[in-house]
């Protein structure tokens, strides 16, 4: 229970961080949206975190992984492991790049 609250607290800064940035939820960074994105973020944070879900690995599929490499540094703001969610693109039957 606690954990779950924990993931919705961290959900709920990462939407509040994101309206205040130059950019907004709805838009497009990386060929996926911040919004899309967070429906990965259980699966990158805490220290057993869940498979993605389905719906995880479909945004990770669209998205440039790539591009969000850029972005990996910046992880840890909004509750997420970088390391695990690196791990995320594999977990999903996908290669991940091999410099990120």
């Amino acid at each position: 229970m606690v954990k779950t609250i924990n993931i919705a607290l961290v959900q709920c800064v990462l939407v509040m961080v994101l309206l205040v940035a130059p950019y907004t939820t709805s838009a497009p960074m990386c060929n996926v949206t911040v919004s899309e994105l967070a429906e990965c973020l259980p699966a990158a944070t805490g220290v057993s975190p869940p498979p993605p879900t389905k719906q995880c690995c479909t945004i990770i599929r669209k998205a440039d992984l790539q591009c969000l490499c850029k972005y990996k540094s910046q992880l840890r703001q909004f509750g997420a492991d970088p390391a695990t969610a690196m791990t995320l693109p594999k977990k999903c039957g996908l290669r991940a790049p091999k410099v990120c």
